[in-house]
């Protein structure tokens, strides 16, 4: 790793964070080892290739992390990659929680790093699920056909606002929640507001 392919706000961020500084050191020179340009985006260091976001260090309370901007795409041949939740469509981590993790799988992680570069040259993309693929809760359901208008209000959302929504009002595991959720949200709907205009 040479200082000229290093960003400062990366070293002000690894210089401020209290945990995970070593391993933190350890990726960055991991991913600048594989020619990638290191920027700072949302807070955390982001590597980017071409000006397309490769991958990101994040770290939590539990573990760091390497954030592959389009994980989806990876094979991941040695079972490493965790998608955090159902409905992260495209990013994939790979999770450590300690150094001696991260520097017994360098030449992996240099493969992935690698694989996730010739994703990027090649120009693919993950194939993000449409509107219509997400379920409409029951609780939903019942307020369409209570409220005919409100189901055009929401049929006139743009998809974002509609996925947004949908997930919104699919989260909550009991039933008496969502209801909350959605009568909360039923003016700005009929406004055509989106959950966080």
């Amino acid at each position: 790793m040479t200082d000229t392919n290093t960003n400062p706000k990366v070293d002000a961020y690894i210089g401020k964070i209290k945990t995970w500084k070593e391993e933190s050191k350890k990726l960055r020179q991991i991913i600048l080892d594989c020619e990638l340009t290191e920027d700072f985006k949302w807070m955390h260091p982001c590597y980017t290739l071409n000006g397309k976001n490769i991958v990101l260090i994040h770290g939590f309370k539990e573990y760091c992390a390497i954030l592959f901007i389009k994980g989806a795409l990876l094979k991941d041949t040695h079972g490493l990659l965790v998608q955090q939740t159902d409905n992260v469509q495209a990013g994939r981590k790979i999770r450590f929680t300690n150094l001696q993790q991260i520097l017994e799988q360098e030449d992996m992680l240099k493969s992935y790093i690698q694989e996730a570069i010739e994703v990027e040259q090649a120009g693919l993309q993950v194939e993000k699920k449409k509107t219509e693929d997400y379920a409409v809760p029951d609780e939903l359901q019942q307020q369409f056909d209570a409220n005919p208008a409100f189901q055009e209000a929401f049929a006139a959302l743009t998809p974002g606002r509609q996925r947004a929504y949908l997930h919104y009002f699919s989260q909550p595991k009991q039933s008496k929640t969502k209801v909350s959720r959605i009568e909360k949200s039923m003016q700005p709907i009929l406004e055509g507001k989106g959950l966080n205009d």
